[in-house]
């Protein structure tokens, strides 16, 4: 019997000690213990992500915050023994600000900043466990993209450590980034030229 099944009888915790263990063929996350298979994106998926991450890239030249995207281990509350970290997630597009929580494989600890693209699969993973997830460990700003509803909804945290109600946009809106000064993304001519005819399919 393998590890997984094993830990599926005992009904143990997930670490990430056991992550590093699977197979590299097949992308997980795991949430307070619970391990979850991810799913191959879409095509409208990756095209919004490349957009979003380009934008990103180009204003976060020379300056002190990264930008990642998927796949890369996020290992939420920065615990630093593989076997007492049971949050391990992987958001479609992150910002790190503290350069110290850049590790050669992982990004240790909540980034400021993440976006996750939704498809019909993560929905309600997004909607609900990631977003429970990202208020609990501090993530500041929290993005949902919905590709067939053509909206962002834009998450803060406040001084309470609670999301606010979302600011609402259009895929065709100028949004900003709220942890930048200056930087709105700007889907407009992505949006033009591809998502209409894409979520039509």
């Amino acid at each position: 019997m393998n590890n997984l099944a094993l830990k599926q009888e005992a009904e143990q915790k997930y670490s990430y000690a056991d992550l590093l263990n699977f197979p590299e063929d097949k992308r997980y996350e795991i949430i307070d213990g619970d391990l979850y298979l991810m799913s191959a994106p879409t095509v409208i998926h990756q095209g919004i992500l490349g957009e979003i991450l380009y934008q990103i890239k180009n204003y976060l030249k020379g300056k002190k915050c990264k930008v990642f995207s998927s796949p890369i281990d996020v290992r939420l509350s920065g615990e630093k023994d593989d076997k007492k970290e049971f949050n391990v997630v992987q958001p479609d597009l992150l910002i790190v600000c503290d350069e110290n929580k850049i590790q050669k494989n992982c990004i240790l600890g909540a980034p400021d900043f993440i976006v996750e693209i939704l498809s019909p699969s993560t929905s309600s993973m997004d909607r609900v466990k990631k977003f429970n997830l990202y208020q609990k460990f501090g993530v500041k700003e929290y993005w949902i993209v919905a590709p067939e509803e053509k909206n962002i909804s834009v998450f803060l945290l406040n001084k309470e450590g609670i999301y606010t109600i979302p600011k609402a946009y259009y895929l065709t809106d100028k949004v900003p980034v709220n942890i930048t000064r200056d930087l709105y993304i700007d889907l407009n001519n992505y949006y033009k030229e591809n998502i209409e005819f894409l979520v039509e399919k």
